[in-house]
């Protein structure tokens, strides 16, 4: 089974050559439990894809980028080239920012898919046809598979040997590895990171009002008069700057915080509830489970110890 893994300008290269000694170990695993499956793994620059345009691959995958904004803009060599590979039956892959790269082919159109949460609005303005799910740390369409963060190209690497090769052959390379295979989401390290640049100064000002008093009771309508203009304004306003609804921002906004007293402070989170402006323990509680995927309990546990 041959791999490509595409060494494109500034991408991680931890992940580069990590994926390719993970699909190394998984052949020695492979030969130790006596299955004929191996893999050809090759690192690619983007000036060797025309030489390799015979080649068929069983996988392509684009790793995340380190520093650049290549991924935002890929050039269509390397486009036309990843679809051309698809036709002959290529898995096309991505991990975190890689995944912009693999939308341009709009071979993900119409389908789910992850990157880095921190991406999440990028990428959805740049590609409106996708359904992101940044929550999952990885998305297997099959065919096209994206994983979310830094780290997640481990995960991707992991789904690979296991759909390619055999699921035990990657149980065995995750003990060796000593990494979880087991079900995780990327909700559970996201951060809320407001979006502060957007040039509307008066959504601006709302935000950081919003921040300051965020264990209070809030009401649109308070906020639209604060800065005399009408509350289906402000809240148009509002949603256009952040792409979120006051009453969303809020709750981010109070879901953060409440991962902040988590993992910094001993208190309870009956006492953390009260903090960020919640009299009903139960409802917070609720909130910050949808939200993070894990109980506050949970969330310390995992973080803190």
């Amino acid at each position: 089974m041959k791999i490509a893994i595409i060494d494109y300008p500034n991408s991680l290269q931890s992940s580069v050559y990590g994926l390719q000694e993970m699909f190394e170990m998984a052949n020695n695993i492979s030969q130790e439990q006596g299955f004929t499956e191996t893999f050809d793994c090759q690192r690619l620059t983007i000036w060797e894809l025309d030489g390799r345009t015979s080649s068929a691959y069983t996988a392509i995958i684009f790793p995340p980028s380190n520093a650049s904004e290549f991924y935002l803009s890929p050039p269509s060599t390397l486009i036309t080239w990843a679809i051309e590979q698809h036709k002959k039956g290529a898995i096309l892959a991505s991990a975190c920012a890689g995944t912009f790269i693999l939308a341009a082919t709009h071979l993900l159109d119409g389908k789910q898919a992850t990157t880095h949460w921190g991406l999440a609005a990028l990428f959805e303005e740049k590609y409106p046809t996708i359904e992101l799910t940044v929550d999952k740390i990885l998305v297997n369409e099959f065919d096209v598979i994206t994983a979310g963060g830094m780290m997640s190209w481990l995960d991707l690497g992991l789904e690979l040997v296991a759909q390619l090769g055999q699921p035990r052959i990657m149980r065995q390379l995750g003990k060796r590895l000593v990494v979880d295979t087991g079900t995780r989401e990327q909700r559970y390290y996201q951060q809320f990171t407001p979006i502060l640049n957007h040039g509307d100064e008066t959504v601006v000002l709302a935000q950081h009002y919003l921040q300051a008093h965020l264990s209070e009771p809030i009401a649109i309508a308070t906020l639209a008069r604060q800065y005399n203009i009408s509350e289906r304004t402000f809240l148009r306003r509002f949603v256009s700057a952040t792409k979120l609804k006051p009453n969303q921002y809020l709750q981010q906004l109070r879901v953060q915080k409440s991962c902040d007293l988590l993992e910094t402070t001993r208190a309870s989170f009956e006492s953390i509830a009260y903090q960020v402006g919640y009299e009903d323990v139960s409802g917070c509680r609720k909130l910050f489970v949808r939200t993070m995927g894990l109980t506050p309990s949970a969330f310390r546990q995992r973080f803190v110890g």
